[in-house]
């Protein structure tokens, strides 16, 4: 296990903007599916929110490599590989 101090990606107000304007885009759906609107509006609000949330994933994918890896690589141990290899996983699924 790796004993460098666990460090935690900056939450800057883009980040919490780009969170925000997915959740928006998410209630929006919620209402267009219980008024019953159109599948197709549906679905190109579905894909609003996809998008939102990919570009927030890519951006804190983007800090943790920026502002994480290099004290994880310093350790040399492989862990922070495992970890950044298991985070790339996860949000490729």
């Amino acid at each position: 296990m790796s004993t460098a101090k666990e460090k935690k990606p900056t939450c800057d107000k883009a980040m919490v903007n780009r969170i925000a304007r997915a959740t928006g885009h998410l209630k929006t759906v919620r209402n267009m599916v219980e008024e019953g609107r159109d599948c197709s509006e549906v679905l190109i609000q579905l894909a609003a929110v996809k998008s939102a949330v990919n570009g927030a994933g890519k951006e804190m994918l983007k800090q943790y490599l920026n502002e994480c890896m290099e004290e994880e690589l310093k350790e040399k141990d492989g862990e922070g590989l495992k970890k950044l290899n298991k985070s790339i996983e996860s949000f490729m699924k």
